[in-house]
């Protein structure tokens, strides 16, 4: 079989959010095994350990490649993982697990393993994500392949998450999850170096399929490093582009697939630190920008405008609401009324392709409406995760998060880096979550609408999922709908 190199060119994305960082100066490994994949990325993992780090490049390449889930998502529907069925009555779930499942390290996976897994989430992680878990009031083995989770309270949410990362099935038996990740899924951890690559071995005693490639993940500087590789024959995909410019020049034999994903650019105001602890000028911001002008310039106009809101358009309550048409005189209006004419302020933008494009035009917006602006770098992750999501010691800063359905994490969770506190969003919240499902989304709206009128923050876009790829790839699907890119079922065409 011939190499397939598979070029994930830059899913930069954060935390509670999703991120990625950037290795300079390097060129694609090319694998000497004729039955290998290389993935190239520019988005890095500085650890595997996503119990305790937040950022998206963990989850995106372990998540249904080392871990797997009690249940899967596949559009829409919730559909059995390592639960073959479950059983739901009031708020207890009773899963009915596969026989004969084995993590990569030889430990049989049992309802003891899955309970261990969920409580594990509850008492030791540390990442925003694990809140999510907070519903559950207790996880225990029935018998060896029957686990009954009893929730505090009925909940719309839970069983869709537990699809996601907070749901990767562990053994207490993995010693290191920081370098040595063991799941149960169809691939086992090869090798990884910080900031330089992850490669995936077929996981031999798999339950279902087993991949016939081994996968490297090799991080490239950038978008044009990893399409100019493309175009030279060295890499066969390049996922997630996000220099749209470059696609007026591939050449023949390369293909383009644009999907969806659950990557929000958002905009983030300090709502702790002044001027942004007065809601009016928050609300300014909103106005000033103008979203249509930032989607061209990033994708030429291949995002997804979604109101302002941290909605993606693959969620039950999505909408098209305008929640703040583009208008510099509503925003002087507002300054002015807020006494914060001639404010300082200081933009952080994390060392990431999108986001240093992206603040330069913010930088324009904004000093046109008044703001005193400053741009200043922050490298991405480590200093930005420090500064801005750690110490919170910013004004306003911008990155992509792409964990799905993360809006209480980002808004129900004052101590979170935004800086959010709404009494009344949380209750809305909690009152959606707990609502019959069939009221479940009109809920999250009303949700969504309390959080605009305070400009908890705003989105700039929907990131696309851009995907170039040479003649001959197959099992590329350009859509995310949760944490995990599918390794598995990548392969050269017959």
């Amino acid at each position: 079989m011939k190499k397939v190199h598979l070029a994930c060119a830059a899913s930069a994305l954060v935390l509670g959010a999703s991120l990625s960082a950037c290795s300079a100066g390097h060129t694609a490994v090319k694998p000497t095994a004729s039955d290998s994949l290389t993935i190239a990325a520019t988005g890095t993992a500085t650890s595997l350990d996503f119990t305790n780090i937040g950022g998206a490049a963990i989850p995106a390449a372990l998540m249904s490649n080392v871990y797997e889930t009690l249940v899967r998502i596949e559009g829409d529907e919730i559909v059995p993982g390592l639960a073959e069925s479950w059983d739901a009555k009031d708020t207890t779930y009773t899963f009915h697990l596969r026989h004969g499942v084995r993590f990569s390290n030889g430990d049989e996976f049992t309802a003891e393993t899955a309970a261990y897994s969920i409580n594990n989430v509850k008492e030791k992680w540390t990442n925003g994500i694990s809140k999510q878990m907070e519903v559950v009031e207790s996880a225990k083995a029935l018998d060896k392949y029957t686990l009954q989770v009893k929730l505090k309270k009925h909940s719309n949410s839970w069983l869709w998450s537990m699809g996601t990362a907070i749901g990767a099935m562990m053994t207490p038996n993995a010693m290191d999850l920081a370098t040595q990740p063991v799941g149960t899924g169809p691939f086992e951890l090869a090798g990884f170096a910080p900031g330089e690559y992850i490669s995936l071995r077929p996981h031999q005693n798999y339950w279902g399929k087993v991949p016939k490639e081994q996968v490297t993940i090799q991080y490239f500087p950038d978008a044009i490093s990893s399409v100019n590789s493309l175009k030279s024959g060295g890499v066969d995909v390049v996922w997630a582009m996000q220099t749209p410019e470059l696609l007026d020049n591939l050449g023949e034999g390369i293909r383009t697939a644009v999907g969806t994903t659950n990557g929000e650019v958002l905009l983030s105001m300090n709502n702790n630190a002044a001027p942004f602890d007065d809601p009016r000028v928050r609300r300014a911001v909103a106005y000033a920008v103008d979203r249509k002008a930032a989607n061209q310039i990033l994708w030429d106009g291949l995002a997804k405008d979604t109101g302002g809101a941290p909605v993606p358009p693959t969620d039950p309550w999505f909408n098209e609401k305008d929640y703040y048409p583009y208008s510099p005189q509503r925003a002087k209006e507002l300054l002015q009324e807020a006494g914060a004419e001639g404010a300082h302020i200081t933009i952080t933008a994390p060392t990431l392709p999108y986001a240093q494009r992206v603040s330069e035009l913010l930088y324009s917006q904004l000093t046109e409406v008044g703001f005193d602006v400053t741009l200043e770098s922050a490298e991405f992750p480590a200093v930005w995760l420090g500064q801005v999501m750690g110490a919170k010691d910013y004004q306003m800063s911008l990155v992509s998060h792409v964990e799905p359905r993360d809006i209480p994490t980002l808004f129900g969770n004052p101590d979170y880096y935004l800086g959010y506190d709404s009494q009344k969003t949380r209750d809305l919240l909690s009152a959606a979550d707990s609502a019959p499902e069939s009221k479940y989304a009109a809920g999250m709206e009303k949700a969504v609408d309390q959080i605009m009128a305070d400009a908890g923050a705003l989105t700039l876009m929907n990131m696309p999922n851009i995907v170039l790829y040479r003649d001959g790839i197959e099992g590329l699907n350009p859509n995310q709908v949760t944490d995990a890119i599918e390794l598995a079922d990548l392969k050269e065409a017959p």
